[in-house]
């Protein structure tokens, strides 16, 4: 179960200027933060858990420098990232990671909600991904839709996934 504990304060914002007041998470005894990170802090944990077979320098997307970071920490390492982007009032997600021997601790529920609440107070309508199929089940408990759009991409297949959340 997750419970706001306190706050944390991070110095980047998409700009890379404000501070921005973070919430502080509390999970089955363990404690870790949620803030926005830098876009090149995400590739190592990106390559890792969801392309292993694939290059750290393949990690980094064109479109990073555009996106709005989270990375999720415990005991100041960071265990769970993803990346948001934002067109007009739609946000899409992309590159949602939990280090392996963190999953099934509530990390990638919290990181949801809280790029959600982020992607609501910054005037969102529409939150959506390309799932995996096999993550179809996790979006769903929260909300979110199949569209029916599916597609395959480098051996994985995918469903496109959105939520309206005015």
């Amino acid at each position: 179960m997750i419970s706001d504990v306190g706050f944390v304060i991070s110095n980047l914002n998409s700009a890379g200027s404000n501070n921005i007041i973070m919430p502080k998470f509390e999970i089955e005894n363990s404690k870790f933060d949620i803030e926005q990170i830098r876009p090149e802090l995400t590739w190592r944990l990106r390559q890792r858990v969801m392309y292993p077979q694939s290059k750290l320098y393949e990690m980094e997307m064109e479109e990073d420098n555009d996106g709005i970071h989270f990375g999720a920490f415990e005991d100041n390492a960071l265990v769970g990232v993803v990346s948001l982007f934002q067109q007009g009032k739609d946000f899409q997600f992309r590159k949602f990671a939990v280090d392996t021997g963190m999953q099934n601790k509530g990390i990638g529920n919290a990181l949801l909600k809280y790029m959600e609440d982020f992607a609501l107070n910054e005037g969102a309508e529409r939150i959506w991904c390309n799932a995996r199929v096999s993550a179809i089940g996790f979006y769903m408990k929260f909300g979110f839709f199949k569209t029916g759009k599916i597609f395959s991409k480098n051996g994985l297949d995918y469903e496109v996934m959105e939520k309206v959340i005015v």
